[in-house]
Order: structure tokens, then sequence, then C-alpha cells
């Protein structure tokens, strides 16, 4: 019926003998050093990308010259919860979620009043 399985189990497939926790170990390690490889090269990059996305987004405010993931860029002019008002053009105001801004083009010159009084 089928056969090559007495050369299987000559070789000690199907738990026929041969191989113990060391083997299993040895069968295990292609899967794990992948897994390593997956998490240096995809994972913790992407991780760092989206902190980086988190911090950029937490410290928008107005006056900041940004840059939308649609290709909007604009000034903000008001900051909400989770809404940006930006001005793309005088007098043209629209609204869009913080987490659509892709980046920051120029910070505002406005020094906050808890940095002047730092000074």
């Amino acid at each position: 019926m089928f056969p090559f399985a007495s050369e299987v189990f000559a070789l000690g497939g199907f738990g026929g003998g041969g191989g113990g926790t060391g083997s299993l170990i040895a069968q295990f390690f292609p899967l794990i050093l992948i897994f390593i490889i997956f998490w240096f090269l995809l994972i913790r990059p992407q991780q760092k990308k989206a902190k980086a996305h988190r911090q950029l987004v937490a410290n928008l405010k107005k006056g900041d010259d940004v840059l939308t993931d649609g290709g909007i860029r604009g000034t903000i002019q008001k900051v909400a919860d989770d809404q940006v008002t930006l001005e793309i053009a005088p007098k043209v105001p629209i609204r869009i979620q913080r987490s659509r801004i892709s980046e920051v083009i120029k910070v505002s010159k406005e020094i906050e009043p808890k940095a002047k009084a730092e000074k």
C-alpha cells in the first residue's frame, strides 16, 4: 500500500525510534529563527514607527504647518480632542482627524507661556 513505509521506519520516522528531546529542539529551531528574523525586520520597526506617529499627533499645536496623508498641506488653526482644523488657503478651513496628519513640515514659532516664564 505505501511503497516507502519500510524506509521511513528504518530511518526512524513516525516515532519508530531514534531522537528524543534533542531532535524536537532541532525541529523547532528553524521556526524560532524565522520568528526572530521577522521580529527584528518587520514587527519592531513597525512598532517604532507607530510610536513616533502617536507622539507626533499628541504634540500638534496651533500654527504648525502640516501635511496630511492625503497630500493636503495646511496650517493648524484649532486643535480638538480628535479633530484638527486646517487652513489650506486664506479663509478656507477644513476639519480632519488628528490621526490623518502624516508629518509636521514646520513647527509654529509661538513660544508657550510656560516656556517664556522659564527664560
